[in-house]
Parts: structure tokens; C-alpha cells; sequence
């Protein structure tokens, strides 16, 4: 039996606007012409899906959210671009999500069981990994790429073209205007690097032993006297069948448009480096 689709009688669903089974959607919420809600999406009220925007199954979208609408970018003329918004997603109050600017990716791209906490923001072109969590006020540059299960603290923000690696984790109020490399943690304003996301690797189920490997790997790519390149090189060779070590020196070979996020100098090691016994 087909699970039932309940609209509220004060909410706005334009003509062609496609909705999967099991969709509710609450008081006073507008939905476009152009957006697909898959099975089990709720709008809990007052939220807007603008334009070409789709919604994974199960998400979860509370009021004031606006998700879709046109880029803040002066490059953009007008064309179409799209947002598009992975399953099981939680997406709370006065969030916003932009589509992408039609001169550049021309999509915005969310992915699976992410967690978006009041507030914040994904801009124009972002592509936003799975099981990410943005944390109250936390905000996103365009173009900004973010790898999976990151974690940005409240009032954490990304700078425009910057790569955030997979399991890395930005602290509160952190400015982030170079590449944070995978499992790093960066902290202050301007963002720095303070060792690697030891409680995220714990929570992931990393092994010790590679955990272990992990630090060591981190000393050698930020050690002083060579450049990150060189470090890198030295790092792919000393710890060749290690697959965190070469995520980490892959990230720097895939430099884009931005510098690195460093540690500051003479501070290479976690501040909590001790090898667990």
C-alpha cells in the first residue's frame, strides 16, 4: 500500500513540482515547479524549495530553511543551475542552500545524512560530502569542496575555492582560507593547524597501529627544512600501504586554487600526540 502524501491546505506546491510517497509538508512552506521531494521528505513549515532542487529520501527540512535559490554571485546571468540535496539529511532552522551559478559548476551538490544545524550555509557550486555536520552559523564559501564526515563548529567559515579533507574537523569560529588536508583539525582565526581529528579517527573505528602511523606521518609532512611537496614525497614512500597516509599525501598533490593550512611553525605535532599505551 502506497504510503500517503499529506500538504497542509496553506502550503504552495506550483504545478509540476514532483513529490515521492509519503511526503508531508507543513503549514505555509512553498515548493517550485522545478522541485522533486523523494519519498518521505517533510517540510515541517514555513520552508522554501526554490527552483531546480531535489530532496533525497527521508530528509528533514524545519522552518524558515531556504534551499535553492538563485547564487550570490555576479558572475551568474540567469541561467539554469540546480541543488541537489542526498538522502536522510537534516536540514534545521533558517538554513540556506544555494543553486549553482550557470558560468561555472552550474550545480550545488549535499550529500547523504548530513546534519545542518541552524543557521547555516552552503553557497553557490559547493560540493558537500556524506555525513557531514555544520554546526550553528557555519558557513560555506562558493565552490568550496568538503569531503565526508566533516565537522565544522559553530561560526566556522570556509573561504571560496577551499578543500576541506574527509574527516577532518574545524573548530568554532575558525577562518579557513587554505586547504584543510584529510582527518586534520583547524583551529583560530586565521585557522591553523592543531594535529589531526584524534576523536574523529577513534569514532571512525581506525585501528591504533594506524592511528599510530597516522601521527608519525603528519610529523614528517610538516616538518621543517623541506617543502610540503618534498615532505609529501618522502611521506608516499615511508609508509607506502598505508591507505590514510595516502589520502593525506593525494590531498596535496590535488592542489586547486588555494594554499595550505599549516600548522604554525615549530608546532608540527597534535597538541595531544601522545601515543596512547
Amino acid at each position: 500500500m502506497a504510503r500517503e502524501t499529506i500538504i497542509h491546505p496553506s502550503a504552495v506546491i506550483e504545478p509540476g513540482a514532483v513529490l515521492g510517497a509519503g511526503v508531508r509538508i507543513g503549514p505555509f512552506c512553498h515548493v517550485s515547479a522545478a522541485a522533486k521531494l523523494h519519498d518521505d521528505v517533510e517540510l515541517i513549515g514555513h520552508a522554501s524549495i526554490m527552483g531546480d532542487t531535489t530532496l533525497g529520501a527521508g530528509c528533514q527540512v524545519f522552518p524558515q530553511a531556504v534551499l535553492g535559490a538563485p547564487p550570490q554571485n555576479f558572475k551568474h546571468k540567469g541561467g539554469h543551475s540546480t541543488l541537489e540535496i542526498g538522502e536522510g539529511c537534516v536540514i534545521r532552522e533558517g538554513v540556506t542552500m544555494h543553486a549553482g551559478t550557470d558560468t561555472s559548476r552550474g550545480k550545488t551538490t549535499v550529500g547523504a545524512h548530513g546534519l545542518f544545524m541552524a543557521y547555516s550555509h552552503v553557497a553557490h557550486d559547493c560540493a558537500v560530502g556524506n555525513h557531514v555536520t555544520m554546526a550553528n552559523y557555519a558557513g560555506l564559501g562558493g565552490h568550496a569542496d568538503i569531503g565526508d564526515h566533516v565537522i565544522m563548529s559553530g561560526y566556522a567559515a570556509v573561504h571560496q575555492f577551499v578543500r576541506v579533507g574527509h574527516h577532518a574537523f574545524l573548530g568554532g569560529f575558525a577562518a579557513v582560507v587554505g586547504d584543510v588536508i584529510p582527518y586534520g583539525m583547524a583551529v583560530g582565526d586565521r585557522a591553523r593547524l592543531r594535529g589531526l581529528n584524534i576523536v574523529g579517527l577513534k569514532r571512525s573505528g581506525m585501528s591504533r597501529s594506524d592511528v599510530t602511523t597516522l601521527r608519525k606521518a603528519y610529523r614528517m609532512l610538516f616538518a621543517e627544512g623541506a617543502s610540503l611537496e618534498d615532505n609529501a614525497a618522502a611521506v608516499a614512500k615511508a609508509f607506502p600501504e598505508t591507505a590514510s597516509v595516502a589520502d593525506m599525501v593525494a590531498f596535496i598533490g590535488g592542489r586547486d586554487k588555494r594554499h595550505f593550512t599549516l600548522p604554525a611553525r615549530g608546532k608540527a605535532a597534535a597538541e595531544d600526540d601522545e601515543d596512547e599505551s
